[in-house]
């Protein structure tokens, strides 16, 4: 797809993913609407320090209301939808607001789409809505399992998008990015919680080492967004994009470490481990069909990406709050 000129609405653009994924689309030369969510501050989030903030439309708002959301839809051709609450250990908590956010903010997202007569949706999932994994590595076709109300939140979601294409014939892509790492990632995840303490000189406080994930640099899972979006026969399909690896968060921080150079003394804390029968022992993907589908690969290996983290998170370690533990 040539993107000059692209009329594209992301939402959740002033997150993680989404500023990396905004900033991309931009330089592909797309006419990019960034949605952010409304706050009495102003902030676009991490896109108020974008190199590209004035290359932007920006629109404040909520998946949650209708009407801001029809607005901002409105013109465009291509939507990136990846505004969601993600945060696990907030979503036993608070489990409404998970179902408000991403079950019926997706189905604003979809409902306006559809009006609007877009080309496409590209509808955001996570890895989490596998589960543990029954079998490996985990191929799209694997059962999904509500272990977490943010789960269960995200497998409905996903429900909502697969019912909009089988029945109203909107061009849906479901992504599934697996475990997604990089500059900007708050310290809710395990990465920077590690990085960050390490640089404090503090012991490494973190729940349960055994589980494996299938971690991502934020730029693999960028160039699967784009490629989803982009790719004529993905319409209708769920795609995983993970790296076809694992490692244990045990061993995740004893590497962390080494790159770093730093000694690490990990001590258990119990506030940090989820509930029994809601921890995702293992994640590993199958990543078959976004090789063949969108001719997708990881560029970046999980090493190279740790270090450039590790590089980001030192040049920003004032943005981190190491002494707590971010739910």
């Amino acid at each position: 797809m040539n993107w000059t000129g692209k009329h594209v609405l992301v939402t959740g653009a002033g997150g993680f993913i989404g500023s990396h994924l905004t900033e991309r689309l931009v330089e592909l030369g797309a006419d990019v609407c960034a949605f952010v969510h409304y706050n009495a501050l102003g902030s676009w989030g991490w896109l108020d320090q974008s190199v590209v903030r004035d290359s932007l439309q920006v629109m404040a708002g909520d998946v949650t209301d209708r009407d801001s959301v029809r607005q901002a839809m409105q013109g465009r051709e291509i939507v990136f939808h990846l505004a969601a609450l993600i945060a696990i250990p907030y979503s036993y908590q608070a489990p409404l607001s998970y179902v408000r956010t991403n079950v019926e903010g997706t189905l604003n997202i979809l409902q306006a789409a559809r009006d609007a007569g877009v080309e496409r949706v590209l509808h955001t999932s996570t890895s989490e809505v596998y589960g543990t994994a029954q079998r490996v590595p985990i191929d799209e076709m694997h059962p999904l399992q509500g272990q977490s109300p943010y789960s269960a939140s995200k497998i409905g979601a996903d429900k909502m998008a697969e019912a909009f294409y089988r029945s109203f014939g909107l061009s849906v892509v479901t992504v599934r990015p697996f475990n997604t790492f990089g500059p900007r990632q708050s310290e809710r995840a395990v990465i920077p919680t590690i990085i960050a303490q390490l640089f404090a000189g503090q012991a490494v406080r973190l729940g349960n080492l055994s589980p494996t994930r299938d971690l991502n640099f934020v730029t693999n899972t960028v160039d699967g967004f784009v490629l989803s979006a982009s790719t004529p026969k993905a319409n209708g399909q769920t795609i995983n994009i993970g790296s076809g690896n694992e490692i244990s968060i045990g061993d995740l921080a004893q590497l962390i470490a080494r790159l770093m150079q730093k000694p690490i003394h990990i001590e258990g804390e119990d506030a940090r481990i989820r509930p029994q029968g809601s921890e995702v022992e293992r994640l590993l993907a199958n990543n078959q069909l976004a090789r063949k589908l969108l001719g997708w690969e990881p560029r970046i290996n999980l090493e190279d990406g740790l270090q450039r983290t590790i590089k980001w998170i030192q040049e920003n370690q004032e943005r981190y709050r190491s002494h707590l533990y971010a739910i």
